[in-house]
């Protein structure tokens, strides 16, 4: 059945309009997205069977492009405005974050950097660049290596944090197996950094691990 012919209150776009964006299933919401449907099917039923065949949404949205792709309903338009629409709500966080908060805490940047890291697929070492009240200046990811490792360049970190004006830095890096625990050598990558950084008096202030929605704090564990 077309979901034209459903009644006004069960069809998606609806919903959404008078109920609101959350009472909607992710098929529904994925159903707005992809606007319409295959020969044979509405646009419910094409999410429905795309949500089934990679398992989740997360999983849908995590896919690499050419496995996106070549799955039924989606093409070249589809996969650019779904990376513009992850993107978009990234870029939205990190404006939230310069206007509203300061990274004196661990808590105030675990959730952003888990954001921005969770779903890579390989490993990338990125730092916030904050200025003396804390607050963001930029988000910069410095290094991307293997599905397990990235090389990291203490010389290039300093050189960045000049450029940017930082005065503080937070560090961050993700475990694609989506285990968090920091390893020796992400111990001692940390404090060979934090001596560069120490001669420039620009202090860091955390290193964060993220796994799968976790983020490991160097500073609660005592490691920095």
């Amino acid at each position: 059945m077309k979901i034209l012919d459903w009644p006004a209150q069960e069809r998606p776009r609806e919903k959404l309009i008078h109920h609101g964006v959350h009472t909607l299933s992710d098929a529904e919401l994925l159903a707005i997205f992809l606007q319409t449907g295959l020969k044979g099917q509405n646009a419910v039923q094409t999410a429905k069977a795309a949500l089934r065949s990679f398992g989740s949404l997360r999983a849908l949205l995590q896919a690499p492009k050419r496995k996106l792709l070549s799955t039924p309903g989606f093409g070249k338009a589809k996969f650019a405005l779904l990376q513009a629409s992850i993107e978009l709500q990234k870029r939205n966080m990190s404006e939230q974050m310069v206007r509203e908060r300061s990274f004196c805490h661990a808590d105030d940047a675990s959730s952003y950097l888990i954001s921005q890291l969770r779903d890579k697929p390989r490993e990338v070492f990125s730092m916030l660049m904050l200025d003396s009240q804390y607050q963001l200046i930029a988000y910069r990811e410095m290094f991307q290596g293997t599905i397990n490792s990235a090389a990291v360049y203490p010389r290039e970190l300093v050189k960045q944090a000049i450029e940017d004006n930082a005065a503080a830095v937070i560090l961050a890096h993700n475990h694609p197996s989506g285990k968090a625990e920091p390893s020796q050598s992400d111990i001692n990558i940390t404090q060979k950094i934090k001596d560069a950084m120490s001669l420039i008096d620009i202090s860091v202030l955390d290193h964060f691990v993220i796994g799968d929605g976790v983020a490991v704090s160097f500073a609660q564990r005592g490691l920095l």
